[in-house]
């Protein structure tokens, strides 16, 4: 459609393709019918539109001649502005958000290039590997040794399939085995002299080989349960469908740990086949964030963090403003570790397995309580927690708020672990930190849930 026609249909009382979508389907299935379009609009139904959204009087239909005199009416229904509260949320905001990305850009551009200009360029050429480094290869042996748990794991749940060993012995075993995976990393970091980036990788690898193996191990002894007829019967009743295994299977072990899950099950969603081309696009994305958090790091977090005094030595103001500074680069920092982890690191991955469900986060940024920000920005996590810790809890006869304070002290110990040994200060900060999101959980829900009392009154 022409503006010309669009000025016509839009003085006649409609608007060009929201209220006269069947008017504009006609015209594109009909190729030469647009010259006729302003004719066809008066005479099926234009005056109609017009009554419907004018005052309510039947007005006088206009010739297509007539639209474009300097006594046709220009306002001849009731509209609102775009921003307005009745119509801002049916509007589509993709070019102020545009605009906005524009801005950010700009003025962190800016930024950048002044601190470049007043302070030079301060990354150092050991920031990612430096002689220290060599010193970390018990880290690195005690990373490579790391599959024996998996293995272990493994010939015990043979053993148990095979009904050799007796229950209380199989999680004997698993308990040693799950404890020893923990303490035996610690220990290796504490006792070397090993970079806190280092520790803390060993400890995120350690912590993720630990959570699978307690799927594992949970969901074998799930199906060795079902195997009794009793409880074939109640999942037949239930009618429950399960990826249902009567033994397990080394190489679906191999694939569990490598894959981006932590839930165990036989099989896996699977895709057709590996993108060659949309992995190398991934993996440059990978190298230029990783590469643009460590600048950040190192030419913003280190240099405030070096010229600040102690928090509690210091004065409380300064103590604030250093705090406030430091927040801007430390969202960048997170919002690139995010962005690279559970978005490039784990699609590449799932990519060459072709792991099919990719679901690893959702639209945590639209959450409205902490409670609905926890479950959707660490999807695997999140099912993991569900799978194993909240639904047994429930299912045992704890109160599900039981359940949940039990599943957040798991995350606040691993966070804690995984902070406290590589930087060898073990001051609870980061549990104390998880712990205050528990809290300030339920005192919201119990605000909203006085609200929705008061608002039934």
């Amino acid at each position: 459609m022409t503006s010309t026609e669009n000025s016509v249909t839009e003085a006649m009382g409609g608007d060009t393709c929201s209220d006269a979508d069947s008017t504009c389907m006609d015209g594109r299935r009909n190729g030469g019918a647009e010259k006729r379009m302003g004719k066809m609009a008066m005479n099926n139904g234009g005056g109609k539109r017009g009554d419907r959204a004018g005052t309510g009087r039947g007005e006088p239909e206009l010739s297509a001649k007539d639209v474009f005199r300097a006594s046709a009416p220009a306002h001849r229904r009731v509209k609102e502005s775009p921003l307005s509260s009745d119509a801002i949320f049916s509007q589509s905001h993709a070019g102020l958000f545009n605009l906005c990305i524009v801005v950010l850009v700009a003025v962190n551009s800016r930024l950048i290039i002044e601190n470049l200009m007043k302070y030079g360029l301060l990354i150092r050429a050991g920031f990612w590997f430096s002689s220290r480094s060599l010193k970390d290869w018990p880290l690195l042996m005690c990373c490579l040794t790391l599959p024996c748990f998996p293995l272990a794991a493994f010939l015990v749940e043979k053993l148990a399939w095979k009904k050799l060993i007796s229950k209380p012995v199989v999680l004997l075993f698993h308990v040693i085995i799950a404890m020893i995976e923990i303490i035996y990393p610690v220990f290796v970091i504490i006792r070397c002299d090993s970079a806190v980036l280092s520790g803390l990788t060993l400890m995120l690898i350690v912590s993720i080989i630990w959570l699978k193996l307690i799927s594992f191990m949970h969901t074998n002894y799930d199906f060795r349960t079902m195997c009794y007829p009793i409880a074939k019967d109640e999942i037949r009743s239930e009618g429950l469908s399960f990826g249902y295994s009567d033994d397990v299977s080394f190489g679906g072990l191999v694939y569990f740990m490598m894959a981006p899950t932590l839930c165990y099950q036989p099989s896996y969603p699977r895709t057709a086949c590996i993108r060659r081309g949309w992995v190398i696009r991934q993996c440059i994305k990978l190298a230029v964030f990783t590469g643009f958090m460590g600048f950040i790091i190192e030419q913003y977090i280190n240099p405030i963090v070096k010229n600040s005094q102690h928090p509690l030595k210091g004065n409380f103001l300064n103590a604030i403003e250093r705090v406030l500074k430091l927040s801007v680069p430390n969202l960048y920092v997170w919002l690139c570790m995010f962005y690279c982890f559970f978005h490039l690191w784990l699609n590449i991955l799932a990519e060459f397995l072709r792991f099919g469900d990719r679901e690893f986060y959702k639209d945590w940024w639209n959450a409205k309580t902490i409670e609905e920000y926890w479950r959707m920005w660490n999807m695997p996590v999140h099912k993991w927690m569900v799978r194993h810790i909240y639904f047994p809890c429930v299912r045992n006869g704890l109160p599900k708020g039981v359940a949940i304070l039990i599943s957040f002290l798991i995350s606040a110990i691993f966070h804690e672990l995984c902070i406290a040994v590589p930087c060898r200060t073990f001051k609870f900060w980061a549990f104390i930190a998880i712990s205050i999101q528990v809290n300030l959980h339920y005192t919201l829900r119990g605000i909203a849930f006085y609200n929705m009392n008061k608002a039934t009154e």
